[in-house]
């Protein structure tokens, strides 16, 4: 990821929330960030995967229960003034029935959870990050937002793609609250759930090597401590280098 002239914000010492941290990705970022000195807020709907994250990391993390579509759960969560939020929960892109079969209050809370929770989230972070001198916002999206193609899940894929655009559109942010918003894109990654739907396709249909795990918290390191980049995308794709699209 190329920079330019590169000021760096340091983790140690921050307050960090990963939401959706209870396993996968979410789980590897919480880890990644506390290894950098962060103290990490596991934020999750799972209760004893949120816990098992937080026991994994030890005493620099707390585990807090939290539904993402709850506005006032999620403003208590905010509370902590985190200096670094990354929105990674969301998911849903393989449950069926999807949209236009689903129930409206299926694919409603389907965007709630990927789209609009980070969303609030942010919001939320916002006042306590332009207090506290500035702040590091990471999205996680996925490239089920890119292109022009179906997508087995229309309301997950449109919640993601929505993600891409809102993340560019919040870099004045930089600016004016000191608050630096960037968003990383991965394709199939090789967590544990990942690894296992991978292995049961048959070998032909298996395709490159999943996006490792290590290449994602990398990315969410990088865009919480290089200050130079705000409202930036960069894209994780399968065996092929990474690369900003903006």
């Amino acid at each position: 990821m190329a920079a330019g002239s590169l000021r760096s914000m340091d983790s140690a010492g921050k307050v960090a929330v990963v939401t959706g941290a209870a396993v996968g990705i979410g789980r590897a970022i919480a880890q990644r960030l506390a290894a950098a000195g962060a103290s990490v807020v596991v934020a999750d709907i799972d209760a004893a995967g949120g816990r098992r994250t937080a026991e994994l990391i030890g005493k620099s993390a707390r585990f807090v229960q939290v539904d993402l579509r709850d506005d006032d759960a999620v403003a208590d969560l905010m509370s902590c003034q985190p200096q670094i939020l990354v929105n990674n929960a969301g998911g849903g892109a393989v449950l069926t029935p999807c949209f236009p079969e689903a129930s409206v209050k299926r694919w409603s809370d389907s965007l709630a959870v990927n789209l609009r929770a980070p969303m609030l989230a942010t919001q939320f972070a916002l006042p306590g990050m332009q207090a506290a001198g500035g702040g590091a916002v990471v999205v996680v999206g996925s490239t089920a937002g890119l292109g022009f193609g179906p997508h087995v899940s229309p309301e997950y894929s449109a919640a993601k793609a929505a993600l891409i655009r809102w993340t560019t559109t919040l870099a004045p942010l930089h600016a004016s609250h000191g608050v630096r918003v960037n968003c990383v894109v991965p394709d199939w990654v090789a967590t544990e759930r990942g690894l296992r739907e991978r292995d049961a396709l048959p070998r032909d249909e298996r395709g490159p090597a999943l996006v490792p795990l290590e290449a994602v918290t990398d990315a969410v390191v990088r865009f919480v401590e290089d200050e130079s980049l705000a409202g930036r995308v960069l894209l994780l794709e399968r065996e092929q280098e990474s690369h900003l699209l903006n």
